[in-house]
């Protein structure tokens, strides 16, 4: 009998082309996650003018940061519950537009009460579209498209916090406070139109709600809430020593409790934590989790050493940070390319030694450190984040199937938050504790028995003679503010040295990770 050949075309598919209406579609929607992301560092470096506006007190104005977090962390996971109920394009519509209008409200505000108000219900809507486009884009594109799309989303989400307080600054000093919200308005309405008009990924599946888990999210809002205002406001009050920081640890670990019980035995949970049985995505999140403590923590860092120190306001301090994001916006296409033809694992490696390297550095500093002395840790910085982001991004999300893509990409960005906000608190009781620790064993040395330091204080009092005045006082004071500046900075050498040995750490355990395997074809996210 005659055979047929089969046709090697047959046996090995080809992938289709790039849909252009998708990529515009999902380009928009990229923009929007880039407000969203921005506008939780946008306001940093702008507080003061905005308590000025509102006359609100000194407690009261770190909650206009702190609500936005607080309820952006509740809505990063369970987003991928609602995009799965209402799709992918109505959970953007509304999310963007919701965003929107909370940015109109917020530079309407008239007191602190509703600007806390405002804040906390645009972080809560607006955070639904972090997770939504990182699980669109390793759904409605192809494998071999993930290198134009993978650097997109990880330059978006690491870029934004960094440029936040140079954005802010520029705002304030030209405008007022109030344009650090409205700058949303119209690029909020296009996102919120095109992503309508564009987006058609998915299809809606209303049966879900009908099983929706109200216990679950009630669990969820209490132990993610509260740990976050535990972390937020633990380094200012000496933890568990305030009241309020003792209460909402309290019912975060009860929460918590009853939150993990409800993901392991509700009919459709919340989230749905068995994505982390996959070994790479929980490699992938352990990975990303650090790498939150980066981008936060050095973001945080370096303006307070420009701040306290080198006494910068807000907009010097952005121009000297923007250093990083010309460096992110370099190194991206770079990381792109490489991303697809090397070992992920490898990029990994280098780029946290590169955090590593930038971080050592740093544990010289002093006081007359400028410009030209950070340049290059903020250099290693910038492109150690996308050497970093995108492979990470790969690892944990691109080898899963697209069914199980909305939830678990929740679930990886929350790691990346959670990462920043537990590095954020644990920085701030490090310098804290070794600035104090440090002052004690320097007033040890620093007595009237010691020879150097007499003489030191004689000079200035002599420098002081010349202005006029109580000069013995005049040098007592700033011998005190010299030796407090030089504890300061011994404290700042301490968190950069233990910085670099996680990060070092970090590039030492990425032979853990299994390499990936190239991912099932996307399948539109049905």
């Amino acid at each position: 009998m005659p055979q047929t050949a089969v046709s090697p075309a047959i046996a090995v598919p080809a992938e289709p082309p790039l849909d252009r209406r998708r990529m515009v579609a999902f380009l928009c929607m990229v923009f929007g996650m880039f407000m969203a992301i921005l506008d939780i560092q946008i306001v940093s470096a702008s507080l003061a003018e905005i308590q000025a506006g509102l006359s609100a007190s000194a407690d009261e104005i770190p909650w206009v940061q702190t609500s936005y977090l607080i309820a952006e962390v509740i809505m990063i996971p369970l987003s991928g519950f609602l995009s799965r109920v209402i799709s992918t394009r109505w959970m953007f519509c509304i999310a963007a537009g919701g965003f929107t209008l909370m940015s109109l409200m917020c530079a309407t505000s008239t007191s602190i009460n509703e600007m806390i108000l405002w804040r906390a219900l645009q972080g809560f809507i607006g955070g639904g579209m972090i997770p939504t486009v990182f699980a669109s884009a390793f759904t409605i594109f192809p494998p071999s498209k993930r290198s134009i799309v993978s650097p997109m989303i990880g330059l978006v989400a690491t870029l934004a916090p960094t440029i936040g307080p140079t954005v802010g600054g520029y705002l304030t000093d030209m405008f007022s406070w109030h344009w650090l919200f409205l700058i949303n308005i119209v690029p909020g309405i296009f996102v919120t139109i095109s992503t309508y008009l564009l987006v058609d990924f998915d299809k809606p599946n209303l049966d879900l709600f009908k099983h929706f888990d109200w216990f679950g999210l009630a669990f969820m809002a209490g132990f993610l809430g509260c740990l976050e205002y535990v972390l937020e406001e633990g380094p200012n009050h000496d933890w568990l020593s305030d009241e309020a920081v003792f209460a909402c640890a309290i019912v975060c670990a009860a929460s918590g409790v009853a939150f993990f019980w409800r993901a392991f035995t509700a009919r459709e949970p919340i989230v749905d934590l068995r994505a982390f049985s996959d070994r790479n995505f929980a490699g992938g999140c352990v990975f990303s989790f650090v790498m939150g403590i980066g981008l936060y923590g050095l973001t945080y860092l370096y303006p307070v050493y420009l701040g306290r120190v080198r006494g910068y306001s807000a907009l010097q301090i952005g121009e000297t940070m923007f250093v990083s994001g010309l460096c992110m916006f370099a190194t991206a296409p770079i990381a792109g390319r490489f991303s697809g033809k090397v070992d992920p694992r490898i990029l990994m490696a280098i780029g946290f030694a590169g955090f590593a390297a930038g971080t050592w550095i740093v544990t010289g500093l002093t006081k007359d450190w400028d410009f030209w002395e950070l340049l290059l840790p903020q250099v290693l910085r910038g492109c150690s984040l996308m050497l970093c982001m995108i492979p990470i991004n790969n690892i944990a999300l691109g080898t899963l199937p697209p069914s199980r893509m909305k939830n678990a990409s929740g679930l990886y960005n929350l790691t990346r938050n959670l990462g920043g906000a537990v590095g954020l608190a644990l920085i701030n009781t490090l310098l804290n504790d070794r600035w104090d620790l440090h002052l004690a064993r320097m007033h040890e040395r620093f007595t009237w028995t010691n020879t150097a330091v007499l003489e030191r204080l004689d000079a200035m009092r002599r420098q002081f003679e010349v202005l006029g005045g109580d000069a013995s006082g005049m040098s007592l004071k700033a011998m005190a503010n010299t030796v407090r500046v030089q504890a300061l900075l011994m404290s700042f050498s301490d968190v950069f040295l233990i910085l670099t040995v996680l990060f070092l750490a970090m590039a030492c355990a990425t032979p853990l990770i299994r390499r990936p395997r190239a991912a099932a074809p996307a399948g539109g996210g049905h």
